[in-house]
């Protein structure tokens, strides 16, 4: 009986759909939103899907959606067409949850942030214990370039529905000046200009990022700043995990992490590492088919 009703309800909210009126998703984070199928389009085109490929999801997610659907819910049933569609956009579409399995430890997402900082001509140190004048510090990213320090906070979750609140950017803060305030009078550090940053995989709360933008902190989050988040930095520099390929299991994947592998251009770089793993030539020629596709 609850099947029926659920059945009647969503054919009255199809309905709905195709007449344009309001369909509310619920998001991550439970809160609910009005659909905005912009907002797909957009996604699929940053992964890289072809209009064909595009225009033929858009229809159908138009066709099926109801109010209460989760965001999730759309995510998979998007990357499920696309994967018909045998486009290797279907892995960078996979992004968002590549990202999430770098966990369950904060460190593989340091080294991550530490990777993208790298590929931008960064000399990198992560997870590195500093002195400041009060008090030591640990860092998760240091990042140096062109008479240029940043010192990195990164924050990894989970819950793609945590924010970062206001404390974080606080806690950082002190410990950024902290550091500063030590090394800006060291012969070693002469001449370079400091700043901070707070990394996310997750979101910022409105409060960080008032406080975050008016103290001189860099935010980066899945989606901030808009337009150039993390998930655009990653794009932009084709810097995927190694979370985001087919071919692999997770254990496999886990070992590759476990030895500071944490990108496909890392492992494309080091393929000799892939022996331990015994794949069969099949595999072998469908993994090197995947990180050509995705390092480019």
């Amino acid at each position: 009986m609850n099947n029926s009703v659920s059945v009647e309800n969503r054919d009255s909210q199809l309905s709905n759909a195709s007449s344009n009126k309001l369909i509310l998703v619920r998001k991550a984070s439970g809160d609910e939103e009005a659909f905005e199928i912009e907002k797909l389009e957009r996604s699929l085109q940053n992964a890289g899907a072809s209009t064909f490929a595009i225009d033929k999801i858009l229809k159908n997610i138009e066709a099926w959606i109801f109010t209460g659907v989760s965001t999730k819910q759309i995510y998979s049933r998007a990357f499920s067409i696309l994967r018909r569609e045998k486009n290797t956009s279907a892995m960078r579409y996979r992004l968002k949850k590549a990202i999430m399995e770098l966990g369950p430890t904060g460190y593989p997402f340091e080294q991550f942030i530490g990777q993208l900082f790298k590929k931008q001509g960064f000399e990198i140190e992560v997870g590195v214990v500093v002195d400041g004048v009060c008090v030591t510090h640990e860092m998760d990213v240091i990042a140096t370039h062109n008479k240029v320090q940043h010192l990195v906070e990164c924050k990894y979750h989970k819950d793609q529905g945590k924010h970062v609140s206001v404390q974080v950017p606080l806690y950082v803060r002190s410990r950024v000046n902290d550091i500063i305030e030590k090394r800006k009078d060291m012969p070693e550090y002469k001449g370079l200009s400091f700043t901070g940053w707070v990394v996310t995989n997750t979101r910022f709360s409105e409060d960080s990022i008032q406080y975050g933008t008016s103290s001189g902190l860099n935010l980066l989050a899945w989606d901030y700043p808009r337009k150039n988040g993390l998930k655009e930095c990653i794009e932009e520099f084709r810097l995927y995990p190694v979370t985001i390929l087919d071919t692999l299991t997770k254990i496999q994947k886990k070992e590759l992490m476990d030895q500071s592998i944490l990108t496909c251009l890392q492992l494309k770089e080091n393929e000799h590492l892939l022996d331990a793993f015994a794949l069969s030539e099949n595999k072998m020629k469908k993994l090197r088919t995947e990180l050509k596709h995705i390092c480019g």
